[in-house]
């Protein structure tokens, strides 16, 4: 006997179907949505330290940054010559899935703006208390008329150069006073102190080599700015931020080492730069 027989007919075909129908539209919008969130990597952030200083520098920005939930990483920056080190970054940034905020302190301005050329992965680039070259210029050129580092290098540095080496590789260390005085002293004397003892050595060659992309030309960049700042002045990166037209955050007060001395602040640029990324 048929559902026709019974009475039933089209009703029960239709009642019969509809869990079906059901079944293949939540499949489709699963599908959508797993779909949707292929195609939308989530941010990751790479931090690039400067010269004088390494990777732990970043030490307050990538708990905060973590615990916001991004992926990030504050990787090793070598500090022989813009062109090497630029290659070591841009070989680290093809292992990084997803879009891609990329941030440098001091020097390590100089090697995102040559790392991130060409690179559609990075979205966006930040610079704290860093320089932003131009094609054909060296992060040295950059620190400003009345910036610290324009005094005589014998006063600045304890050089050291490897046996063999040509001095375009010789090992620059900063002199204590100048560290503490103009370079972190914004910091607590103890902690200034220690960050000066454990410093990483910068070769001459990182900070003359010219610069042989600018990558803020094409890609939206953000500046953070400390008033405080001795070593890369205000005036030379308010310069710098506004031919890149540059997002700037100006921050009173500082040093070279806000990144250290308030993590916050520098943290809270960082997130605005990740979350234009769409």
């Amino acid at each position: 006997m048929t559902n026709a027989h019974l009475g039933l007919g089209r009703p029960m075909e239709n009642m019969m179907k509809r869990p079906l129908v059901g079944m293949i539209a939540a499949l489709a919008a699963a599908a959508s949505a797993n779909s949707a969130f292929a195609a939308e990597k989530p941010v990751s952030i790479v931090l690039v330290h400067g010269a004088f200083a390494d990777a732990s520098s970043w030490g307050g920005e990538v708990g905060a940054l973590e615990q916001a939930g991004y992926d990030v990483r504050a990787i090793a920056n070598p500090l022989e010559n813009l062109d090497s080190d630029t290659d070591y970054v841009k070989n680290f940034l093809s292992t990084v899935d997803g879009p891609i905020v990329l941030a440098g302190h001091s020097y390590g301005g100089s090697v995102i703006t040559n790392a991130a050329a060409g690179n559609p992965k990075v979205k966006a680039l930040v610079y704290v208390d860093a320089a932003a070259p131009d094609v054909g210029e060296t992060t040295a050129q950059l620190s400003g008329a009345d910036s610290v580092l324009t005094r005589p290098q014998e006063e600045l540095f304890d050089a050291v150069l490897p046996p063999g080496a040509p001095k375009e590789q010789a090992q620059l260390y900063l002199k204590k006073d100048v560290f503490l005085q103009h370079f972190g002293n914004d910091l607590p004397p103890d902690l200034a102190t220690r960050a000066w003892a454990s410093q990483r050595s910068a070769a001459v060659a990182a900070l003359f080599t010219p610069s042989k992309n600018a990558a803020w030309k094409d890609i939206p960049s953000w500046y953070f700015i400390s008033s405080g700042d001795q070593v890369i002045t205000p005036t030379s990166e308010e310069s710098m931020a506004a031919r890149a037209h540059s997002q700037v955050t100006r921050f009173d007060g500082g040093s070279h080492l806000t990144l250290v001395s308030h993590p916050d602040a520098v943290t809270q640029v960082i997130e605005a730069a990740a979350a234009s990324v769409h």
